[in-house]
């Protein structure tokens, strides 16, 4: 009797301790906060449709100063099965869509108005994956940290991450994976690429594709400024400013500089023409760039200061009236200076647009490659 009594009091003991001693698991990074069906409205044409299985995603991100965040995106995954083993899986980093929460990549693809979509169908075309990240503050509450590479680079590999633990969706945490993107998508990449042994090792990334990267937003700025694409060069000082508070980009404008980018503050990318031709001493009495606490922001955000560790496929229109081609070679000349693994091509094309419209399939082939296991040769 005593015996029984013993045994009996050891198994309500250790199903106690079971239930009080064992915590839930910490949050992290890539961890899904929600997961919800969402219809997407892939191009029209023929070669542009592949049935999908499509989610909204909230997920666990890292702020650029390193805090959590939360981070939107939609998941892709084609419905036939995949033949040659695990699914692979690109992080997929959207160019410029504006400030506005509407103006989220997640939304245009609902709407059917998301021109990405040309490039991104071609990796569902062949059974790949996709993660389309929104960044941080674009889909999700406060304000989007547009150009905060740092920022960028950890919202799209924890969109991989994500992806992986989504229900229903059938991805393997072994499976191979790949980033690409195109203007603040190619920077978002670079970054993707020396992020990745440090935030993010566990991924098997195979391969990063970066077009038309304005790897150097001091450099960007400076050709912009008075341009035609000045909108863009001024509400990347807005995405700085919410990246980083002690910036406080409002105290150092004129009241002329505070409206406007007020104002622009929750416009998408078609609305910034209104900012055609200003200078950002329109805006400020002071030289806001040359500023001790913009420098070192912007120098923290310069791409080509870590070598990649895994190989890069680089490509820069020759006609690029937006982000200088310079800016592309000189970055390819910093990460082949340090032994990376990288392919380049400058193209001929006339403009930025035209840049990604001829070098996103090429890219692409590039990219599918390296999931597919061959190895790339680089051409420093």
């Amino acid at each position: 009797m005593r015996l029984r009594v013993r045994v009996s009091m050891s198994m309500i003991l250790l199903l106690l301790v079971s239930l009080v001693a064992a915590p839930a698991r910490a949050a992290s990074a890539g961890d899904v906060v929600s997961a919800e069906p969402t219809t997407v409205h892939l191009l029209p044409g023929e070669l542009l449709k592949v049935p999908v299985n499509a989610w909204h995603v909230v997920y666990r991100s890292t702020s650029a100063t390193g805090s959590p965040n939360a981070v939107s995106g939609t998941l892709l995954v084609p419905k036939a099965g995949y033949p040659l083993g695990r699914r692979p899986i690109v992080g997929y980093a959207p160019g410029t869509h504006g400030l506005g929460d509407q103006c989220a990549p997640s939304a245009a693809m609902r709407q059917g108005t998301e021109a990405e979509l040309a490039l991104i169908s071609l990796f569902l075309l062949k059974g790949f994956a996709v993660a389309v990240t929104d960044y941080e503050g674009l889909g999700t509450p406060g304000q989007h940290t547009y150009m905060a590479g740092v920022s960028q680079g950890h919202a799209v590999l924890d969109a991989i991450r994500a992806a992986m633990r989504v229900p229903g969706a059938g991805l393997s945490d072994r499976a191979p994976v790949a980033v690409m993107g195109y203007s603040q998508g190619g920077a978002t990449a670079g970054w993707a690429a020396q992020l990745h042994e440090s935030y993010a090792p566990e991924l098997r990334l195979k391969g990063v594709a970066a077009g038309g990267v304005p790897a150097d937003l001091h450099a960007v700025a400076d050709h912009l400024d008075g341009s035609a694409d000045f909108g863009l060069a001024a509400v990347a000082g807005v995405g700085f400013d919410a990246a980083y508070p002690e910036l406080d980009l409002e105290a150092d404008l004129n009241e002329r500089g505070r409206a406007l980018l007020a104002d622009a503050a929750d416009d998408c990318v078609g609305e910034l023409s209104k900012l055609a031709g200003l200078r950002f001493a329109d805006l400020s009495p002071v030289d806001l760039l040359d500023q001790p606490k913009w420098l070192a922001r912007l120098a923290e955000n310069r791409l080509g200061s870590a070598p990649p560790r895994v190989p890069l496929f680089l490509y820069h229109a020759r006609g690029d009236e937006t982000i200088p081609h310079a800016v592309g070679a000189t970055l390819r000349g910093e990460y082949c200076a340090t032994g990376a693994n990288v392919r380049w091509a400058s193209l001929s094309a006339s403009s930025h647009v035209l840049g990604a419209v001829q070098g996103g399939p090429l890219a692409i082939e590039w990219l599918a490659l390296r999931l597919y296991g061959l190895p790339a040769s680089g051409n420093c």
